[in-house]
């Protein structure tokens, strides 16, 4: 199975249009967005290419792709965005990946490192929120997060994730490989 993943958008009508161009490249069996996709947050500078309105009216591009759409809120999604856009957004999500059990969520509801009450050695957890690209096993649990592709934070650049055949990678806008993690 090949996941395209995306996180933090936070508005940035450059990003959206990347994540629709590389999901047409690769045509992914399902595009993830872990959330924060309109608005930028109180706390975040204007990302590059800020433009709200074209990006509600860009986001049914994704629909039109040949691949589903599976999003999670984020802590900036407000309700009356959630209401605009194109297809379901959860709070949260479960996915089943090449036998790996993958909780989705922003991520803002959960603890950075185990312990992490309630999940099962071996969960996944894939989430955004940190603006930081991450992909490690921490007491038989693995934590993803393929970055912002529009805030990035730590000094990373801007990036997605890819999973396939059991590997996640973060790539930045160059396809530029950032990290990599294969759950043991």
């Amino acid at each position: 199975m090949r996941l395209l993943i995306a996180s933090d958008l936070h508005g940035s009508i450059e990003s959206l249009r990347f994540l629709v161009e590389k999901a047409r490249q690769i045509e992914p069996d399902m595009l993830v967005l872990l959330g924060d996709l309109v608005y930028h947050g109180p706390r975040n500078p204007l990302p590059a290419g800020y433009d709200t309105r074209l990006v509600m009216r860009e986001m049914p591009d994704l629909t039109a792709l040949p691949c589903p759409v599976t999003a999670v809120r984020g802590n900036c999604d407000a309700e009356v965005d959630l209401g605009l856009l194109p297809f379901p957004v959860a709070d949260t999500t479960w996915l089943d990946a090449d036998g790996l059990r993958i909780f989705v969520s922003h991520g803002h509801h959960l603890p950075e490192n185990p312990p992490c009450p309630g999940f099962k050695p071996g969960t996944v957890f894939l989430r955004g929120h940190t603006h930081i690209p991450r992909g490690e096993t921490l007491d038989g649990l693995h934590f993803w997060n393929p970055g912002s592709l529009s805030l990035p934070k730590s000094g990373f650049p801007r990036s997605y994730g890819l999973y396939e055949n059991g590997l996640f990678r973060v790539l930045n806008m160059q396809d530029k490989e950032v990290l990599r993690h294969a759950p043991a």
